[in-house]
C-alpha cells in the first residue's frame, strides 16, 4: 500500500497520547498549523532545516493549543515531520531521546513510549488517554519541571572546555611549588631525578586522567566531581566515604593555599620592615583578609570566579615568561648569586644527585607531588559544564600536558643556569688561573669554596627565591606566586561546597541534609561556602600547614585511587551498561594506577596514610550499615551478579555428595507475611545453610493474577529483605494449587540450587471444606514425591494463616520479638477474639528464644536421615541452642536395650548430639476404644459404603468423587489407622511438653488411599500436640559417618 502523504487525509481517531502530530517549531507556527488542519487544508512542513541540537540538550518544545487535546513536539533528530508513526495510523513509536531520560532530567521532556500492554491487549482493554499527557504523567511534576527549567535555564552560567576544566585545572596543578620549590628540588635531586620525579607525579596523574575520562563518558554527568563518580561506579559506600574527606580535603586546601600566599605576602612585608605585629600573627591576619575576600567573590557566582579564575591565568602565564627571559639575560650584578644564564658545566654538575640535611629521592618526591595534584578541579564541577563528557577529558588531559610539561622546562633551564651554592659576594670572584678546578662556578671565574665550611644564603639550594633572582622583573614573580595560590585556593573554595551539596542531596549521611539546598539560577551551595569558609579560616587560625599537608595529600590520593579502582572494577564487572565514550583506557592500566596512589600515599607519608585508610574504612562501614536506599545501578551489583553466574554456573558441574547435602525448601507460603511460623520456622532451619523459596501461587482471571504477579514480585521480595529472611519470593500463576505447585516444584532454582524438600502448612479446615480442595491438596504430596522431593508438613494447633487479621496480607505487616504491628487502623478496630488472639501469639513464637527445652524426634521410618537433619540444624541456631534432641523410635519389647544401642551407636557415628533415646515397644498395641470411635465419626461423612449401593451407583459415585473412602480399603489399611491413632496417644503421653515435634510422615500408596483417609491419619496423628513437623525424606541418604 503506497505511504499516505502528509496532505492526504486521516481517518479520524481518537487523539492518543502515541501520535506524533505536525511537528513544528514554535508555538506560533504551532498554532498556525492547528488552525490550518482544522481549516481542512494542508500544514507546511518546517523548512528552515535548522537541529535544534546545537548546546548538547535536546530541546523539546510543546504547546498546549486551546480547543485542540494536541500536544506539539519539536523533532531533533530529523527536519521531516510526521502525521503518527512514519505517515501510519500506528501506536508504535519510533525510537527518540526523550523516550530515555529519568523523569527528573533537566535537559528537555521524559516522554513515555506505549507500554507493551497497551500494543499488545485487546483493543477494548486500552483506554487511550485523549489529554496528549503521557501515560499517568499528570500527577507528576516532570512536566511543570520542564516548562520552570526553559524559563530559568537562561541565567544559568554553563562554562565550555577550555573556561570550565582546562584553566581550571593549570592553576590548580601549578601551585607555589613552580615558584618557590622546584629550583630547590633541583638542587637536591639533581636535573635527571628532578625530570623523573615529575615523570613518576605525571604517570600518577595521567592515569588518574585517563580513568576520570572514562567515567565521565560513560553517561550524563551531574555535579559532584570525584564524588559524583565514584559513589555512580562504586556506589554509595565508596562514593559517601570519599565524598565526604574529599569536601574535607578540598575546604582544608583553601586554607593551605591561603597560608602559601600570607606567608609570601609576610616575607615582603619583613623585606621591608613594615611587619603589623609578629611573622606568624601576620600570617593569620592575612589569611583571614585573604579568605573573606575570595569567599566573596565564590558567592557572588560562578561567572564572577571564572573571570578572575582568567585574570590569575594571565598573571601566571606573565610569570612564567618573565622567568624564560630572565634566564637568557646574564646580568654581572646576578653571577656572585650563582645565576650565569645556560652553561654546559653547570648543567653537567647539577645533572646528578646531592642531597643534603637527610633528604632523599622519596623525600624530595613527597614534597613535590602535591604540586601535581589538583587534575580534579574541571571534573569537580561537573554540574557548572555546558557538556562535562567531552570538557572532562579534553580539559583535564590537555591541562596535564601543559604542565608537565613547564615544570619540566622550568627545572632543566634553573639547574642550567644556577649553580647549587653562592655567596653573593662580588669579591669572590677569581683573578688567577687556578689549576684544579672541578667546580663549574671556579670555571665560570667565581670561588664559592666558603659554603661548604659555612652557610650560604644563594644559589639552588639555599635560596628559595630562585626564580625571582633570575627573572628579568622579580615583582611579576611575586605576582605569579599570589596567583597560583589564589587561584588554587578559590578552585578549592568553589570545589568543597559543590561536593558536599551532592553529597547531602543523595542524603547519604542524613544529619547533614540542610546543605543540600541551593540558591539562585545556578543552584549555589551558599551554606556549603559558610561551612568551607569556617573550615578554612579555622585551619588558617591554626597556621601549622607542615602537618596538615600530607594529611591533604592523602586525602587526594585516596580519591584518585578509588577513580582508577572504579575503572578497573566497572571494566571486571562486565556489565552491559560499561561503554565509555572515551576510550583511551585499560582497566589493568587503572589498577595499576589505583595500587600506585595507594603506594604514593605511603611514600608521602606513612601515618598520615594509615590516617586515610581508617577514615575511609570506618565511613565506608558506617554507610554500608546505615544502608542509604539509593540505586544507581554501581558496578558492584555488576560484580555481585557475575560472581553469583559464575559460582552457580560453576557448582552445576559439580555432582551432588551427601556431606555437602542441604534442606533447599520451597516454602509454599502464599504471600509471605500471611504464614509468619512457617516462614520463621522454616527459616530457622535454612537460614545461612541452604535455600528457600517461598511459593505463592495466583488463581482467577489470568489478566488480574499477572497485574498482581508483577507487583507483588518487587513488593514482597523487598518485603523478606526488610525482615532479615535469607530467602527468595516466586510467585506463579495456575489454574488451581496443585498445578501451581507443580511448577514451581519443576522450574523453581538454578542449577545446583533447586529445592528438594516441598514444605506445606497442615489443611486446618479439611472437614468444612469442599473435599475437591482436600484432593487437591493430598495430590499434592503425590506430586511431590513423583519428582523425587522430601515433604514436610507443619502443624500448629492454633492454624498458620492469619492474612484475615491484617488487612488482607497488607505490606506493613511487621513482627517483633513480642508483638505484631499491623496496619494503622483505619476507623475503629474490633477487639480479637480468643481464638484470633491465641493465633497471633502462635505466629510469632518461632521468633522468640526457644529455652532450655526439648526437640522430639519421632524416627519411626528411615527415609534417609531427613527426620534427623532437621532437628540438628534447629540445634545449631541462637535461638534453639538450649534445647537438648530427644530421639523416639519403635522397637519390639523383648530387644529394647538393643535396639537403644544400636540407635546410639548411629547417632554418636553421625555426631549428632541427644539427651535421650526412647525405645517404644506398644506402638502395635490397639488404641483406647474411644479413639477409635471418635476416628470413626470423623471420617463417615466421607465414606461410600459401596457394600450398601448398587453397584453401578457406588463406581459412578467413586468415579465422580475419586476422594471417598471405600469399605474395602478401610478394611485393608486397619493396622495402619489404628497406628496413627496410636501414635497420637503415645505423642500425647510423652511429648506434650516439648517445643517441637518432628516425625515421620506415613506414606500412602497412591491410587490405593485415598485423600480423605490419608487427610484423616495425618489429622489424627497431629491432633492437640505441640507444634509438629511430619517430614518424610526423599529416602536418598542425607547422613553420613564417613569423613
Amino acid at each position: 500500500r503506497p505511504q499516505a502523504s502528509a496532505s492526504q487525509s486521516i481517518p479520524s481517531l481518537p487523539p492518543s497520547r502515541f501520535q506524533v502530530d505536525l511537528v513544528t517549531e514554535n508555538a506560533g507556527r504551532a498554532a498556525a498549523a492547528a488552525a490550518a488542519a482544522a481549516a481542512g487544508s494542508p500544514a507546511e512542513p518546517p523548512r528552515d532545516g535548522r537541529a535544534s541540537g546545537e548546546n548538547g540538550a535536546a530541546k523539546s518544545k510543546g504547546a498546549n493549543v486551546s480547543g485542540h487535546h494536541h500536544h506539539y513536539y519539536y523533532d531533533t533528530h530529523t527536519n521531516t515531520y510526521y502525521l503518527r508513526t512514519f505517515g501510519h495510523n500506528t501506536m508504535d513509536a519510533v525510537p527518540r531521546i526523550d523516550h530515555y531520560r529519568h523523569t527528573a532530567a533537566n535537559l528537555g521532556e521524559k516522554l513515555l513510549r506505549p507500554s507493551l500492554a497497551e500494543l499488545h491487549d485487546e483493543l477494548e482493554k486500552v483506554r487511550a488517554p485523549n489529554d496528549g499527557f503521557a501515560n499517568g504523567e499528570e500527577g507528576t511534576p516532570t512536566r511543570e519541571a520542564v516548562v520552570t527549567y526553559t524559563a530559568e535555564s537562561k541565567g544559568v552560567v554553563k562554562f565550555g572546555w577550555i573556561k570550565g576544566v582546562l584553566v581550571r585545572c593549570m592553576l590548580n596543578i601549578w601551585g607555589v611549588m613552580l615558584f618557590i620549590r622546584l629550583s630547590w628540588i633541583v638542587g637536591q635531586a639533581g636535573i635527571g631525578l628532578s625530570v623523573l620525579v615529575i615523570a613518576m607525579a605525571t604517570i600518577v596523574t595521567t592515569i588518574t586522567g585517563l580513568s576520570t575520562s572514562a567515567i565521565a563518558t560513560n553517561g550524563f554527568v551531574r555535579g559532584g566531581g570525584a564524588y559524583y563518580l565514584i559513589s555512580r561506579s562504586l556506589g554509595p559506600e565508596f562514593g559517601g566515604a570519599i565524598g565526604l574527606i574529599f569536601a574535607f580535603a578540598n575546604a582544608v586546601a583553601v586554607a593551605m593555599y591561603v597560608v602559601g600566599f600570607a606567608e609570601t605576602v609576610v616575607e615582603l612585608l619583613k623585606e621591608h620592615s613594615i611587619l603589623m605585629v609578629d611573622e606568624i600573627n601576620d600570617i593569620r591576619i592575612i589569611g583571614a583578609i585573604t579568605v573573606v575576600l575570595l569567599l566573596g567573590i565564590s558567592v557572588a557566582g560562578m561567572e564572577w570566579e571564572a573571570k578572575a579564575q582568567i585574570v590569575l591565568l594571565v598573571i601566571l602565564l606573565l610569570a612564567i615568561i618573565d622567568f624564560v627571559i630572565g634566564t637568557f639575560i646574564p646580568l654581572e650584578s646576578k653571577k656572585p648569586k650563582g645565576f650565569f644564564s645556560y652553561k654546559s658545566e653547570i648543567f653537567t654538575e647539577n645533572f646528578g644527585p646531592d642531597f643534603r640535611d637527610e633528604e632523599t629521592f622519596f623525600s624530595v618526591f613527597a614534597i613535590f607531588f602535591p604540586a601535581a595534584t589538583g587534575i580534579l578541579a574541571g571534573a569537580n564541577i561537573s554540574g557548572d559544564l555546558a557538556d562535562p563528557q567531552s570538557a572532562i577529558p579534553k580539559g583535564t588531559l590537555l591541562a596535564i600536558l601543559i604542565t608537565t610539561l613547564v615544570y619540566i622546562g622550568i627545572a632543566v633551564s634553573v639547574g642550567s643556569c644556577v649553580v647549587r651554592d653562592a655567596t653573593g659576594n662580588i669579591n669572590d670572584t677569581i683573578t688567577m688561573e687556578l689549576t684544579n678546578c672541578s667546580s663549574a662556578a671556579c670555571k665560570l671565574n667565581f670561588d664559592f669554596s666558603s659554603c661548604e665550611t659555612t652557610d650560604c644564603n644563594y644559589g639552588l639550594m639555599n635560596n628559595f627565591q630562585v626564580m625571582s633572582m633570575v627573572s628579568g622583573f622579580a615583582p611579576l614573580i611575586s605576582a605569579g606566586i599570589f596567583s597560583a595560590t589564589l587561584s588554587s585556593a578559590l578552585a578549592s573554595l568553589v570545589s568543597a561546597p559543590k561536593i558536599f551539596q551532592a553529597l547531602c542531596k543523595d542524603n547519604i549521611y542524613p544529619a547533614f541534609q540542610m546543605f543540600a539546598k541551593g540558591y539562585g539560577k545556578n543552584n549555589e551551595p551558599l551554606r556549603g561556602y559558610i561551612l568551607t569558609f569556617l573550615i578554612a579560616l579555622g585551619f588558617i587560625l591554626i597556621a601549622e600547614l607542615n602537618v596538615i599537608a600530607p594529611i591533604i595529600s592523602n586525602f587526594f590520593l585516596a580519591s584518585y585511587a578509588l577513580i582508577n579502582f572504579s575503572v578497573f572494577h566497572a571494566s571486571l564487572a562486565k556489565s552491559p551498561g560499561w561503554r565509555p565514550a572515551f576510550k583511551y583506557y585499560n582497566m589493568w592500566i587503572s589498577l595499576i594506577g589505583a595500587i600506585l596512589c595507594c603506594i604514593v600515599m605511603f611514600v608521602i607519608n606513612w601515618w598520615a596514610a594509615l590516617l586515610t585508610y581508617v577514615i575511609v574504612l570506618g565511613l565506608y562501614i558506617y554507610v554500608t550499615y546505615k544502608k542509604p536506599d539509593v540505586n544507581w545501578g554501581s558496578s558492584t551489583q555488576a560484580l555481585t551478579y557475575l560472581s553469583a553466574l559464575q559460582h552457580s554456573i560453576r557448582l552445576s558441574g559439580v555432582e551432588d555428595h551427601v556431606k555437602n547435602f542441604r534442606p533447599q525448601c520451597l516454602v509454599m507460603t502464599g504471600s509471605p507475611n500471611s504464614r509468619p511460623a512457617l516462614l520463621h520456622l522454616v527459616h530457622a532451619f535454612t537460614k545461612n545453610v541452604g535455600l528457600m523459596v517461598c511459593g505463592h501461587v495466583h488463581m482467577g482471571p489470568r489478566r488480574q493474577a499477572m497485574k498482581e504477579i508483577s507487583i507483588d514480585q518487587a513488593k514482597y521480595q523487598r518485603w523478606l529483605i526488610k525482615n532479615k529472611m535469607k530467602a527468595f519470593y516466586a510467585p506463579v500463576h495456575a489454574d488451581d494449587l496443585r498445578d501451581g505447585t507443580q511448577y514451581l516444584m519443576q522450574a523453581a532454582g538454578l542449577g545446583r540450587m533447586k529445592p528438594n524438600t516441598l514444605v506445606l502448612g497442615f489443611k486446618k479446615d479439611w472437614l468444612q471444606t469442599d473435599m475437591r480442595d482436600v484432593d487437591t491438596y493430598i495430590n499434592i504430596f503425590h506430586d511431590a514425591f513423583d519428582i523425587q522431593y522430601g515433604v514436610v508438613v507443619i502443624r500448629l494447633k492454633e492454624g498458620l494463616d492469619i492474612s484475615h487479621l491484617q488487612g488482607q496480607g497488607s505490606l506493613n505487616f511487621f513482627l517483633t520479638y513480642s508483638c505484631f504491628h499491623p496496619l494503622e487502623p483505619k476507623g475503629p478496630v474490633a477487639p480479637l477474639n480468643v481464638a484470633d488472639q491465641r493465633l497471633l501469639e502462635a505466629s510469632t513464637q518461632f521468633q522468640k528464644k526457644q529455652g532450655k527445652n526439648t526437640i522430639d524426634v519421632w524416627w519411626l521410618f528411615d527415609d534417609g536421615g531427613l527426620t534427623l537433619l532437621i532437628p540438628y540444624l534447629l540445634t545449631t541456631k541462637k535461638k534453639w541452642k538450649d534445647c537438648k534432641i530427644r530421639v523416639f523410635i519403635g522397637g519390639k519389647i523383648n530387644r529394647i536395650d538393643h535396639d537403644r544401642r544400636a540407635m546410639a551407636t548411629l547417632l554418636s557415628k553421625f555426631r549428632i548430639d541427644f539427651s535421650d533415646i526412647m525405645v517404644l515397644g506398644d506402638i502395635n498395641t490397639k488404641p483406647k476404644k474411644e479413639n477409635i470411635t471418635a476416628f470413626e465419626e470423623m471420617i463417615e461423612p466421607f465414606r461410600l459404603h459401596e457394600d450398601d449401593k448398587e453397584q453401578d451407583i457406588a463406581d459412578k459415585m467413586k468415579e465422580d468423587e475419586p476422594w471417598r473412602i471405600t469399605d474395602n480399603e478401610l478394611e485393608l489399611y486397619k493396622t495402619k489407622t489404628y497406628r496413627q491413632i496410636r501414635l497420637n496417644e503415645l505423642l500425647k503421653e510423652h511429648s506434650s511438653t516439648a517445643n517441637i515435634i518432628v516425625m515421620s510422615l506415613p506414606v500412602a500408596r497412591k491410587g490405593g488411599v485415598s485423600s480423605a483417609l490419608y487427610m484423616a491419619w495425618l489429622e489424627v496423628l497431629s491432633r492437640d500436640l505441640p507444634p509438629v513437623l511430619l517430614v518424610r525424606g526423599n529416602h536418598q541418604s542425607v547422613l553420613t559417618f564417613y569423613s
